[in-house]
């Protein structure tokens, strides 16, 4: 999955053709790390009709003001450089982050 920071969410993720999942993660939060394996495996199997990249929160503290990151994890979903939907929380489960993309797509 791709890392973005502030100086290149822009790019990669509001100039993006296709919509984007934007996986706002720490490395000291653990259900990011659960979640991380079954997102890219997502990745892997939607890769030609949505791009996921990810935020390390713990070093892209002024972009997740921005963006009203407050807790982890934080999955936005982008369609035409606009934030479409948020899930927040340790409760997110795959299903939810799956139900998402069929809609943004």
């Amino acid at each position: 999955m791709l890392e973005v920071d502030s100086g290149t969410f822009a790019e990669e993720v509001l100039q993006s053709e296709k919509p984007v999942v934007v996986d706002f993660w720490g490395p000291r939060c653990a259900p990011c790390l659960a979640l991380m394996p079954q997102v890219e495996k997502l990745e892997a199997s939607c890769a030609d009709t949505i791009k996921f990249v990810k935020v390390d929160a713990s070093r892209n503290r002024r972009l997740c003001l921005e963006l009203k990151v407050m807790g982890l994890p934080t999955y936005l979903f982008y369609k035409n450089g606009e934030g479409v939907a948020r899930l927040t929380g340790g409760e997110i489960r795959i299903q939810d982050i799956e139900e998402q993309v069929k809609k943004v797509v």
